[in-house]
């Protein structure tokens, strides 16, 4: 039978595509891991691996084995982890990966929080592209994720936590700051900022600006929200920011201004997601709730 480590190499080669990476990835020299992996093939009776391509490829049925390694895997993972709740209670290291467009405006308060009442629980953050981190966590490598919905998959347990209003910014002197009334019809032909394409939060951009008429300017992507504030704050297109990052210390709006837009009610949601069973469910749950929880308030003081 394959041992776990034999599995764990066979997905890690699948991830990294190189043998010397794979073997640094899982801590054993290059020879070792492809011995091992050679092993695995001989028990298994078929070719996993095409050896001499760069980068490295599996055989078709060397990627569906190697899938379901990675199941496998995270599987034993969670059996451990189920162990480990059943004598600890609401401790240990999650593994959290929240998006750059809200995670550093939200999460500092709500760590606080959870830190007075479970001093035990660590969380061990990590901003990412959600697209990304969603893959990462069918892996194993993250816990659980704080991500704009939509999100969708019979592994996962997705808990919507709030909705978040999204607003058009612009620097007060432009020509649209001076007008007394705005509808959506004076936004066609705008120049509107956004983040780069595998953002989430760029896809809802070009969404918006096609539905209003405006242009998605492609040749000025941000790399966060603070990049498209000041972009914006210089005069090189308006903005469309979200409420809890225009209501935070470091977001704000002191050099962009709110554009009261009649027919405007952009928003987005945002929800909690860990794998579907997680032994931590319950802890994820509470996390989850403390996030909603504080959301709300920020986003009640603004009214």
């Amino acid at each position: 039978m394959p041992t776990l480590r034999q599995l764990q190499y066979l997905a890690t080669l699948a991830d990294t595509q190189h043998f010397g990476r794979a073997a640094a990835a899982v801590h054993v020299s290059q020879p070792t891991l492809s011995q091992q992996l050679r092993q695995l093939e001989a028990k298994l009776g078929v070719t996993l691996v095409e050896r001499g391509d760069t980068p490295v490829q599996l055989t078709p049925v060397g990627r569906e084995i190697a899938q379901r390694a990675r199941r496998v895997l995270v599987q034993v993972d969670d059996i451990v982890d189920l162990a480990r709740r059943s004598t600890s209670g609401i401790a240990g290291t999650i593994r959290f990966g929240v998006t750059p467009t809200l995670g550093p405006y939200l999460m500092p308060a709500v760590v606080a929080q959870l830190h007075r009442a479970h001093p035990d629980m660590r969380l061990y953050m990590r901003e990412g592209i959600p697209d990304d981190q969603l893959a990462e966590l069918r892996r194993g490598g993250l816990d659980l994720l704080l991500v704009p919905l939509p999100v969708a998959g019979a592994d996962l347990e997705v808990e919507p936590l709030f909705r978040e209003p999204l607003h058009l910014v612009a620097p007060p002197d432009h020509a649209l700051c001076s007008k007394t009334q705005l509808t959506t019809q004076d936004l066609a032909g705008q120049g509107v900022l956004s983040l780069d394409t595998r953002h989430h939060f760029h896809r809802q951009a070009q969404a918006i600006c096609g539905e209003f008429g405006a242009e998605l300017l492609r040749d000025y992507e941000g790399t966060s929200l603070d990049s498209l504030r000041q972009m914006a704050g210089s005069g090189l297109g308006l903005a469309i920011l979200p409420e809890l990052y225009l209501h935070s210390e470091v977001g704000g709006e002191d050099m962009v201004q709110r554009l009261e837009v009649s027919g405007w009610s952009a928003t987005r949601s945002i929800a909690a997601v860990w794998r579907e069973g997680a032994a931590y469910s319950d802890t994820y749950r509470l996390v989850a709730g403390a996030i909603a929880a504080e959301a709300r308030r920020v986003m009640a003081q603004s009214l």
